[in-house]
């Protein structure tokens, strides 16, 4: 961690499950502060408290701005010494940003044009914002506002130079158990002794943990290029075999009802378009998409192109490795909050 020794890093929507990953990892290190930004008082004395009682050590390192991504003013009141920001603040639920469009583009849009105007401004050395896979091909008002959002990641990384400030951009799928997913409602149905409700048997969906998230994040830190998104190659499964799996681990009796399909869903999620593919580079575990470099003088694209392509094809979670129900119990275990929940339940 010796990029980070005595350095500032800042964390928008960092009171959510992704911020609390990142201290997890961080905060006994010999990072020097860790900035949580976010509107929300509760969730921030709720992790004061946490992290005070379970590091103490290290708890001081930590540092709360009360704010909101959507006002320029206070995010710049957060970003003085700042060296480098994860940028995780983002209405991430489909079905409220269905009803509530505008709302999303006033976080994730606009929310992230003040971000990194702010870094701009105060010098951050490195931004990186989080996205999601349904940013590719977006058919929802949730993914369509990321999709936006990562349009303007990649302007603002042609405004400045790299050397001044790099932007770059994840994108990943489901996090299994974070705030806002579907397994912990899962198992909450499970122990009030319901039906678990599922939307499609036969939809897919990219999975991965909160470590492999933070993983992510970290790659794209050491390896991005300004304007570049990167992508983890996550495997996947059906909603059923997800379903199955959990309840396999809690309670095999459990009855599965099917409810249908929500507003703005997806049968299956994209990580990497057909388009993207083109100039896609394959980096091991994970892909990065260069910015496209060429600006507003089209005429000379009339006389030369480029011929050659890559020959990647849209990499999406119904041609990622499908798991099946002994190997998603594998991956579920893998998990403390899994392993707490089993724990709490042997306990009575």
């Amino acid at each position: 961690m010796s990029t980070f020794t005595n350095k500032t890093l800042l964390i928008t929507g960092g009171t959510g499950s992704f911020g609390n990953a990142v201290l997890n990892r961080f905060l006994a290190t010999d990072i020097g502060e860790i900035r949580i930004f976010s509107r929300d008082e509760k969730k921030q004395d709720d992790m004061r408290h946490e992290f005070q009682a379970k590091m103490p050590d290290v708890a001081g390192k930590i540092k709360f701005y009360i704010g909101d991504v959507r006002d320029l003013q206070s995010v710049k009141n957060a970003m003085h010494g700042v060296d480098y920001i994860f940028h995780a603040a983002a209405l991430k639920q489909v079905p409220s940003c269905e009803f509530f469009p505008i709302e999303a583009v006033k976080t994730n849009v606009l929310g992230t044009e003040n971000v990194l105007t702010a870094a701009i401004e105060a010098g951050v050395k490195r931004v990186i914002c989080l996205s999601t896979d349904k940013a590719a091909y977006p058919v929802n008002a949730m993914g369509t506002s990321k999709a936006m959002m990562e349009k303007v990641v990649v302007a603002k990384s042609r405004t400045v130079s790299p050397d001044a400030t790099t932007i770059c951009c994840t994108r990943y799928g489901n996090v299994m158990c974070s705030r806002g997913s579907v397994i912990p409602l899962w198992i909450e149905q499970i122990k009030a002794g319901n039906p678990i409700t599922i939307t499609e048997p036969k939809m897919t969906r990219f999975i991965m943990s909160l470590d492999e998230a933070v993983d992510l994040v970290l790659f794209a830190f050491e390896n991005g290029v300004s304007g570049d998104i990167l992508v983890q190659k996550a495997p996947a499964c059906t909603i059923e075999t997800l379903a199955k799996a959990v309840c396999r681990l809690f309670n095999p009796d459990t009855e599965i009802k099917v409810i249908g399909i929500r507003h703005g869903e997806k049968m299956y999620e994209t990580l990497l378009t057909n388009e993207e593919c083109s100039g896609a580079l394959d980096m091991g575990d994970f892909y990065r998409v260069p910015c496209d470099k060429r600006d507003l003088n089209y005429d000379k694209f009339f006389k030369h192109g480029d011929v050659e392509r890559n020959p990647l094809t849209e990499f999406n979670s119904n041609n990622t490795k499908l798991l099946d129900v002994e190997q998603v119990m594998d991956k579920l275990l893998s998990l403390q909050y899994i392993r707490d929940e089993l724990e709490n339940i042997k306990k009575g």
